[in-house]
């Protein structure tokens, strides 16, 4: 796994930060924060490492190894539901709306959740909307059985063209990350795709938070106060200069495709970070949509006891409403 380090300064305190996937647009924060010395103002060392998934980003964490983490926040409501007491907590919403999808052609058969009775669907190993399947057939009332599902660790950009050529008929994943892929593969993604949102069909769930360990916050609550300050002014800097945004996950992965990434992470502020945090700013969360999720959860999961909204989620460390990052044009992203 590819980890990014800017050297420190003596004394600072060592944060060792597991992200969602390798570097690409929709991190463009997190970096942005580290190269404008963010980070170092809070007397923070901050190493990034290249994750696999946001939803295995959670289960990462619970090894120890690291002290934050960018991660999905219905999983950790999952993993609290399970019992899973070394769980991170979350300290700072990221997406006010899920961005999970399953992908299928425009113009095909499948118009609604009801179509994907007998389709067969691709999903990566962990992807996050592909755990949250069950959960999605219990809300939109689809038999799970119903549906036939592969597993692969193929790049989207070689599962759209698949897809659209009739090997499958949906693809699990992110909205944006689909769509920007599909752009990588020669395809237009406005005209070939059609998408399943959790957004519209599930809408409680959130998607991708800042999270902590427990001992961490325990031991070190300033630093966790200092992260999600530093993480806010990123925020708010990506939404001011988005090629600003791009430049700083290109010094990370030279070979990205800028056209893509950034119509990704332009697609992401508006579709998963576009609606709430318009209007008052990025970073709390619902408790009322807290206690859904892990009501959905446990009825799908069959679990016997749904954690509490402050069990998953620690409010302290946000900074101050008048201070939140928000997004400036709020929008749909990439659309139905």
């Amino acid at each position: 796994m590819a980890q990014t380090h800017m050297a420190g300064r003596a004394g600072d305190l060592p944060v060792r930060f597991i992200l969602n996937t390798f570097y690409s647009g929709p991190q463009a924060w997190f970096f942005l924060a580290q190269d404008r010395g963010y980070f170092a103002q809070e007397g923070l060392d901050v190493t990034f490492t290249e994750g696999t998934s946001l939803a295995k980003a959670v289960t990462t964490m619970t090894s120890g190894t690291f002290e934050a983490g960018y991660g999905d926040l219905n999983e950790l409501v999952r993993m609290r539901a399970a019992g899973v007491s070394a769980a991170p907590v979350g300290v700072m919403a990221i997406h006010n709306r899920p961005p999970y999808t399953i992908a299928v052609a425009r113009g095909g058969r499948i118009r609604t959740p009801g179509d994907l009775a007998g389709a067969k669907l691709v999903s990566h190993p962990q992807d996050a909307a592909w755990l949250l399947f069950p959960e999605f057939c219990r809300a939109t009332g689809i038999d799970p059985d119903s549906v036939d599902i592969t597993i692969s660790s193929a790049p989207h950009t070689e599962m759209v063209a698949q897809m659209l050529a009739g090997e499958w008929d949906g693809i699990f994943g992110f909205v944006n990350t689909i769509a920007a892929q599909a752009i990588e593969a020669g395809v237009d993604a406005r005209a070939a795709l059609h998408h399943l949102t959790w957004i519209d069909h599930a809408p409680a769930f959130y998607g991708g938070a800042l999270m902590v360990s427990r001992a961490f916050r325990a031991a070190q609550p300033r630093a966790v106060a200092g992260l999600c300050r530093a993480i806010n002014r990123g925020l708010a800097d990506t939404v001011a200069d988005i090629d600003a945004a791009i430049a700083a996950v290109a010094r990370r992965n030279p070979a990205l495709d800028r056209a893509a990434n950034r119509a990704r992470l332009l697609g992401t502020l508006a579709l998963e970070m576009g609606d709430e945090a318009a209007r008052r700013g990025l970073g709390d969360v619902e408790d009322a949509r807290l206690r859904e999720i892990a009501r959905l959860i446990c009825e799908a999961k069959g679990y016997a006891k749904a954690p509490a909204p402050d069990d998953i989620f620690d409010r302290r460390f946000l900074v101050p409403p008048e201070l939140r990052a928000k997004m400036a044009n709020p929008g749909s992203g990439w659309g139905a």
